[in-house]
C-alpha cells in the first residue's frame, strides 16, 4: 500500500493482487459490515451487528455470519467471468466517501466497475453500483446472488415484482433461522435502474443455498450500461418481523434513488469527518492514521446502544465479543472525536447492567462484575476454558472508567445521574466486597489474571489495583457533583489499595513478578492513561524496564501506550519509533489492514487502532481528558511532520494545532 500524491491521505490503492496473500477491507455502517474480497463482483463475508447465536465455534455464543447480499455474477457474450480471466484488475478503499470499488478489463469486450458501500445514514441498507463500458459490441447479463453459508437452518428464497403504474419494483428474498433457531434473519435486493424504462428481470432459484436475478442487455462499443443493487439486511434481533422490514427497507431504498441514496451517505460521512487528523509533512504516515481513524468510525454506530469487538465488524474474530478492548484502547479516541459514537458504548454498558449484577451475586461479591467476553445479553461469554472469564477483574474497573470520562467530555450532569451514576455506584461497591484487608490495613486484591495475560492467578496486579483505585475514586467525585454523600469506604479503600515496587522504585507487575517476558502492556498503563504514576522519573524507569521485556509477537496496542509515555517524556524520537513499532509490522497486503500481532493474519484489529490513535492523540497531540474537559499538554512532534491538526474535539468540535 502506497500513497498516491492525487488522493494523498484518503484512498488507499492496490494494483497488485494476489489471491493467495490477500487480506479484505471492510466498508461498514456501525450495524452492517461488508469484507472485500479478491475475487471479482464477490466479498468474503457479511456481518450483521448484535446477533449473536451458538454454532461452530465451541460452547459459546458468536457473531451470525449472515447471507451474502452484495455479490454478482456478470456473463459476457455467454461466458461468465472469474479471477482467471480477467486483467488489469485494481482495487481502492475511498475513505472520504466510503466505498469500495474494483475495476477490471475482460477480455478485451468489457471494462467493469463494481462499487461497494454500506450506507450510513440507513444502518440496515447497501448499495452496489456496476457499471459495465463495452469496448466492442457486446451481450451482458449482469445477476444480483444472494448465498446462504451452511450454517443457516430452513433457508427460504422468496421473488415477487411489485407492480406500481410508474415503477415494477424486484424483490428477492432470503430468509433463514440461525443456527439454534434463536433469531430469524433476512435479507432482501432490489435492483435499481437510473434509467425510466426497466428492463425484463429473470429470477432463478438454484437450491437452498443460492438464488439469483439478473438482466440481459445489448451494448455497442462504447456504451456505458449503470444500475444498482440496494439490499437490506435485518434480524429479529432488530425487528420481530425480520422478513417484513428487509423487504420494506429495500423498497423505501430503491424508491429514493441512486443520487438522494448517494447525496445523504455522503453528507453523513461529511460529518462524521468533521472530526479528522490532518497531519503535515508524512503523507504515508496521514493515510496510515486515516485509515484506523476511517475503520473506528465504521464499525460503530450512534444511537445504536451496541458496542465494539476487538476486529469490528470485520468477521468473526474473537466471536464478536466485547472485552476491555473497547473501553481501554477504541473508547477513547472516539469519546475525544465523536461522543455521540462513544455514546452507543456506554449505553452498550448500561444497558446490560442487569447481567454484571448476575456475575457479582454468581460469585459471592456485590454491585456488578462485568463479563470479560460480552455478548448480546451481557453475560459472561468467555470459552469455559479460558482463566480470563472468572479471573480477568480488571474489566469492571475499566467500564466504570469509561464512564467517568464520558463525563469529563460531556459535563452531561443528566446522564450522570440517571445513568453514569447508577453504574459507577454499583461498580465501587463490586470492589470493596472483593478487596481483603490484611494486618495492616492495606486492601489487597488476590487472585486475578493480570492484563499482561501471562500472568495467571495472581496477587495485587499493578493494573488490575490501579484500575481500582481509579474507580472508588471517580466513584466518589461522581456522587459529589451530583451533590450525594459518597461512601466513605470507597475513599478509604482506594487510599489503602497498595502499588507494589521493587526496592529500586520500579513497579512491580504482581506480587511474584521477578522480570519474566510479559504479554502486553501492564504497569506502563499506571502512567497513561489512568495517571496513577505521573513522577517523571518513575515513569521513564517503568518504561524502559517492562520495554525490554514485552513479548515482540504480543498485541499491536502495547507499543502505542509506550509511545504516548515517551511523548509526555519529551523523547520524539523514541516516541515516533514506538508509534510505528506499533502498528507497520501488523499490517498486511495489500491495503494495510492491521492484525493483532507482528505477521498475524487475523485482520482487521480495531483494538490496535484505537491505541496507535491514541498514539497520535494523547501523545503527539497531547490530549487530556480532565475534570474540566479535555486540554491539550506541550508533547514534541515527530522530526518532520510540520503540524499535528485535531479537528472536532469534544462535544463543542474544538480544534488543536500542535506545530
Amino acid at each position: 500500500m502506497q500513497v498516491n500524491a492525487q488522493n494523498s491521505g484518503w484512498v488507499l490503492e492496490a494494483d497488485e493482487i494476489n489471491p493467495n496473500n490477500y487480506y479484505g477491507v471492510t466498508v461498514a455502517n456501525g450495524m452492517v459490515g461488508i469484507v472485500s474480497s479478491a475475487e471479482p463482483l464477490k466479498v468474503s463475508d457479511t456481518v450483521l451487528n448484535g446477533v449473536y447465536d451458538y454454532y461452530g465455534r465451541g460452547r459459546v455464543s458468536n457473531i451470525l455470519r449472515g447471507f451474502n447480499f452484495a455479490g454478482m455474477n456478470l456473463d459476457v457474450d455467454g461466458e461468465r467471468i472469474n479471477q482467471n480471466n480477467i486483467s488489469n484488475m485494481s482495487q481502492k478503499l475511498n475513505m472520504r466517501q466510503a466505498y469500495f470499488e474494483t475495476i477490471f478489463t475482460f477480455d478485451d469486450k468489457v471494462e467493469v466497475t463494481y462499487r461497494v458501500r454500506s450506507l450510513r445514514h440507513l444502518p440496515f441498507t447497501s448499495l452496489i453500483d456496476m457499471e459495465v463500458k463495452a469496448l466492442q459490441d457486446v451481450t451482458i447479463k449482469p445477476a444480483s446472488v444472494i448465498e446462504a453459508p451452511d450454517h443457516l437452518r430452513d433457508v427460504r428464497n422468496y421473488y415477487a415484482v411489485i407492480d406500481r403504474p410508474h415503477v415494477q419494483i424486484p424483490l428477492m428474498t432470503s430468509v433463514a433461522e440461525s443456527p439454534t433457531g434463536k433469531h430469524t434473519i433476512a435479507v432482501s435486493n432490489s435492483f435499481l435502474f437510473d434509467e425510466e424504462s426497466m428492463p425484463n428481470y429473470v429470477h432463478e432459484d438454484w437450491d437452498h443455498n443460492m438464488h439469483l436475478t439478473h438482466v440481459t442487455k445489448e451494448l455497442s462499443a462504447g456504451e456505458t450500461y449503470r444500475f444498482s443493487i440496494v439490499s437490506s439486511a435485518t434480524s429479529t434481533e432488530h425487528y420481530d418481523d425480520a422478513h417484513g422490514e428487509a423487504e420494506r427497507l429495500s423498497v423505501y431504498a430503491m424508491l429514493e434513488g441512486r443520487d438522494r441514496l448517494l447525496n445523504r451517505h455522503n453528507a453523513a460521512w461529511d460529518d462524521l469527518w468533521k472530526s479528522d487528523i490532518i497531519i503535515e509533512g508524512n503523507e504515508q504516515d496521514q493515510l496510515d492514521v486515516r485509515s484506523v481513524l476511517y475503520h473506528l468510525y465504521s464499525f460503530v454506530r450512534e444511537g445504536s446502544r451496541l458496542s465494539l469487538s476487538p476486529m469490528g465488524l470485520s468477521g468473526l474474530g474473537y466471536n464478536g465479543h466485547v472485552f476491555w478492548d473497547t473501553e481501554i484502547w477504541m473508547y477513547p479516541p472516539l469519546l475525544m472525536l465523536q461522543p455521540e459514537l462513544a455514546r452507543s458504548i456506554v449505553d452498550y454498558r448500561s444497558d446490560r447492567l442487569e447481567g454484571a449484577r448476575l456475575k457479582a451475586f454468581g460469585h459471592g461479591y456485590d454491585g456488578a462484575m462485568f463479563p470479560w467476553e460480552s455478548n448480546d445479553v451481557g453475560q459472561e461469554a468467555t470459552p469455559v476454558w479460558a482463566l480470563t472469564g472468572p479471573f480477568q477483574h480488571h474489566i469492571t474497573a475499566v467500564v466504570g472508567i469509561s464512564f467517568w470520562n464520558y463525563f469529563q467530555v460531556t459535563q452531561d450532569k443528566f446522564w450522570l445521574e440517571t445513568e453514569g451514576y447508577p453504574l459507577l455506584e454499583e461498580v465501587a461497591n463490586f470492589w470493596i466486597s472483593r478487596v481483603e484487608e490484611d494486618e495492616n490495613g492495606n486492601f489487597d486484591i488476590i487472585n486475578v489474571v493480570a492484563a499482561d495475560e501471562h500472568a495467571e492467578n495472581v496477587d495485587n496486579n499493578a493494573f488490575t489495583n490501579a484500575t481500582a483505585i481509579s474507580v472508588l475514586n471517580h466513584a466518589t467525585k461522581a456522587a459529589e457533583v451530583l451533590g450525594y454523600t459518597p461512601n466513605p469506604q470507597w475513599k478509604n479503600v482506594a487510599d489503602n489499595i497498595p502499588i507494589l515496587e521493587f526496592e529500586d522504585g520500579t513497579t512491580r507487575e504482581h506480587a511474584t513478578y521477578e522480570g519474566e517476558m510479559i504479554k502486553q502492556a501492564d504497569v506502563n498503563l499506571l502512567s497513561y492513561p489512568l495517571k496513577i504514576v505521573t513522577d517523571r522519573e518513575q515513569m521513564r524507569k517503568n518504561l524502559n524496564y517492562y520495554q525490554q521485556r514485552v513479548d515482540p509477537r504480543g498485541p499491536a496496542m502495547t507499543h502505542s501506550v509506550y509511545s504516548v509515555i515517551s511523548s509526555r517524556l519529551g523523547d520524539r524520537d523514541e516516541a515516533y519509533e514506538l508509534f510505528t513499532r506499533g502498528y507497520k509490522p501488523n499490517e498486511l497486503p495489500p491495503f494495510g489492514v492491521i492484525a493483532e500481532i507482528a505477521d498475524g493474519t487475523n485482520p482487521y484489529f480495531a483494538t490496535g487502532a484505537g491505541g496507535m490513535l491514541q498514539a497520535i492523540l494523547s501523545g503527539f497531540g497531547g490530549l487530556e481528558l480532565t475534570d474540566e474537559g479535555i486540554i491539550q499538554l506541550d508533547t514534541p512532534l515527530p522530526r518532520g511532520w510540520q503540524s499535528l491538526t485535531i479537528t472536532g474535539v469534544g462535544v463543542d468540535g474544538v480544534t488543536f494545532e500542535n506545530r
